[in-house]
């Protein structure tokens, strides 16, 4: 399953560097992401280099995710494809 990251954890003046919400086109509701919570995520960069991260919840009511990954993922993941396992 693919899904999209679509930016960082964030608040109104905070960030969180190394939690994402990633959004899943096949999900539609809250209920169907948190049956994806604990599966593990991989970014790939252009060079080669992986970053593996794991999905901690569900975010909003619309099926997005978060997923906190072991280092943060550099800026230009944003938008980018990530593999959920």
């Amino acid at each position: 399953m693919q899904g999209i990251v679509s930016n960082f954890r964030r608040g109104k003046r905070t960030y969180t560097p190394r939690q994402f919400v990633i959004i899943v086109e096949s999900l539609k509701a809250r209920k169907d992401a948190e049956k994806l919570v604990g599966k593990h995520v991989e970014w790939k960069s252009s060079a080669g280099k992986i970053i593996k991260g794991v999905i901690a919840s569900a975010h909003g009511n619309k099926g997005a995710l978060r997923a906190r990954f072991e280092r943060g993922l550099p800026g230009q993941a944003v938008s980018q494809k990530v593999e959920i396992k």
